[in-house]
């Protein structure tokens, strides 16, 4: 003889599945981030990122080109770090700039 869905067994199992589904909590509202301002990035901001690329550009070259006795003497190879450095804190102020 097939199962019947009128047996009590199966409408016990049905109506605790419904239970379940209702007693479920709902899930946390997430907590609010503060608001990112809004509204494009300052002028001064723009001008020290484009600067900042450019010093540590021509830094480099300035080096290369005087091998090694200007901008730092002292520095020696090391002037290609600080170029390099200042160069990637101007790529690094890009990530926050909003036009």
């Amino acid at each position: 003889m097939p199962d019947s869905p009128d047996k009590p067994e199966t409408k016990a199992r049905a109506q605790k599945s419904a239970d379940k589904a209702l007693t479920k909590k709902s899930p946390k509202p997430r907590k609010k981030r503060s608001p990112k301002p809004s509204g494009p990035t300052p002028q001064w901001y723009k001008y020290l990122m484009f600067g900042c690329m450019a010093v540590g550009l021509l830094w480099i070259i300035v080096f290369y080109v005087t091998q090694g006795q200007f901008p730092l003497p002292i520095l020696g190879n090391w002037n290609i770090l600080v170029g390099f450095g200042v160069a990637i804190l101007g790529f690094l102020m890009t990530l926050r700039w909003r036009g």
